[in-house]
């Protein structure tokens, strides 16, 4: 099993972080990814230090809600760690129309630009969209995302989003809202999805899958997700194990470290 999107460097960790870690390989996780991003509290340099201590990936990007910090220094380093070998993939990057920490334009300006570096580098975009899926699609249709690829995360988009995703060669990412009661049309975009396109995440310390609702998320907890996933597409959890930890091998270029299944 793969956590393909998690932030166990923020500070709800800190006081366990060794144990919540340790917790996920007795769970049978092959690998975490640890999405770093730029904030005025250095994110960054915090999320790339714990992957470095675990010796896990990361990824770097300016979140929609921090856009209104991004400048030419902050390209310039995001431009660095992706040549010096550092990150796996740009994000996460995107809109977030919900909350609008950042000026909607300053947003589409950020995610723009992102797109761009991620072209530059060669590198897979994180996607984070919220109460923006026509303009997150249009964006990454115009700046041809389909060069690099990359996976809207944490997918709570409707099925246009989902269509125009895949036609772009993205994958998709179920969090624990996919095990929600009222999360019919998630659902059924997780009926529907590719084999070879879907992921698995916790987005940890957010939104913990059932039966650990309202508790702070982890990563073990990620089967949990793989569970109800195998239930909606009538598997089991070791198909959707070697599934999700193939597309995140391939897409990620992790292949050297976990093998076809992580072997």
């Amino acid at each position: 099993m793969i956590d393909s999107h998690c932030h166990i460097d923020v500070a709800q960790f800190d006081a366990d972080r060794e144990e919540v870690v340790a917790r996920a390989r007795e769970a049978g996780l092959a690998e975490m990814l640890v999405v770093g991003g730029v904030d005025e509290e250095g994110g960054l340099k915090r999320a790339l230090g714990v992957a470095g201590q675990f010796s896990l990936p990361a990824t770097a990007g300016v979140h929609p809600h921090e856009a209104r910090l991004a400048d030419p220094g902050v390209y310039d380093e995001l431009r660095g760690l992706a040549r010096e070998g550092r990150i796996v993939a740009i994000g996460e990057v995107g809109l977030d129309f919900h909350y609008d920490l950042s000026p909607r334009a300053t947003q589409r300006e950020v995610f723009r630009a992102q797109i761009r570096l991620a072209r530059e580098v060669g590198l897979p975009l994180v996607i984070h969209t919220r109460e923006a899926d026509g303009e997150t699609a249009a964006l990454l249709e115009e700046e041809g995302a389909s060069e690099v690829g990359g996976v809207v995360h944490c997918f709570t988009g409707g099925l246009d989003l989902a269509r125009r995703s895949l036609a772009l060669g993205l994958c998709l990412s179920f969090s624990g809202i996919v095990a929600f009661p009222r999360a019919e049309v998630i659902q059924q975009v997780a009926r529907e999805v590719p084999d070879d396109r879907f992921l698995v995440e916790t987005d940890a310390p957010f939104l913990a899958p059932p039966p650990h609702r309202g508790k702070r998320n982890e990563p073990a907890w990620v089967v949990e997700v793989a569970r109800r996933l195998a239930a909606l597409r009538g598997t089991d959890l070791e198909t959707i194990g070697a599934l999700s930890q193939q597309n995140y091998a391939r897409l990620f270029r992790r292949e050297a470290v976990l093998g076809p299944r992580g072997s």
